[in-house]
């Protein structure tokens, strides 16, 4: 597992840049993605969601205003307590949980969804793999996940320092600097998500050149 001081780093940088409006200027729009993927949800009869990582909530309040209920969890209090004020303002009834990926507060088979959009790969393999488990934990069996991952094809990849397999630490004051990032090729990532039948898996540019990510669309296997 990433190490406490890590987890820690990373948490008070997001909680720095959530607490102003220019930080959360660039995370208020949702992916189009995470849009794109709200037909088949209900084609499915999906009722209830988690988003994991949430941040500011841009992607919960897009879920609780397509009529889900809603689950929203992140480690950064500064995070939930804007997207719980932003939640007010718009009368949406959303369930806020302050916490830790690696050990989710709900019982097994809780959601319909689980979204985990640029999250899980904050920390080595054996981190990512932990978080996969507790989402094929929470998800019911016939359950969509949705989520990315840092490929190799990355413009980050190796840079820094190698702190474990294919994960690396970039020092610097930008809240995704100084904390553990790990990277996968397609093989490891089939095997990271061994639970799941993988629907959908491209990669995509997000907002600069060579940022690139896995896209994932899986559904959870019957245990």
């Amino acid at each position: 597992m990433a190490n406490a001081a890590a987890t820690g780093s990373a948490i008070d940088s997001w909680d720095k840049r959530w607490a102003t409006d220019a930080g959360r200027a660039d995370w208020l729009e949702p992916h189009p993605a995470v849009m794109a993927l709200l037909p088949e949800l209900r084609a499915r009869g999906a009722r209830t969601a988690l988003d994991l990582g949430c941040g500011v909530g841009r992607h919960a309040l897009l879920l609780a205003e397509a009529g889900f209920a809603v689950e929203a969890f992140d480690g950064s209090a500064t995070g939930l307590d804007v997207l719980r004020r932003t939640a007010a303002s718009r009368a949406f009834s959303i369930g806020f949980r302050h916490g830790n990926a690696d050990a989710l507060p709900y019982a097994d088979g809780s959601f319909d969804f689980v979204l985990s959009w640029n999250v899980i790969y904050h920390g080595t393999l054996g981190d990512a793999g932990a978080r996969i488990a507790e989402i094929w934990r929470v998800l019911k069996p016939g359950g969509l996940y949705q989520g990315t991952m840092l490929p190799t094809r990355n413009v980050n990849y190796g840079r820094g320092r190698r702190i474990a397999p294919e994960t690396f630490v970039v020092d610097g004051p930008d809240a995704e600097r100084g904390h553990p990032h790990c990277y996968c090729d397609a093989a490891v990532l089939v095997s990271l998500f061994s639970g799941f039948e993988l629907l959908s898996l491209t990669q995509t540019e997000q907002r600069k050149p060579g940022s690139w990510h896995w896209n994932v669309v899986a559904e959870r296997r019957p245990a």
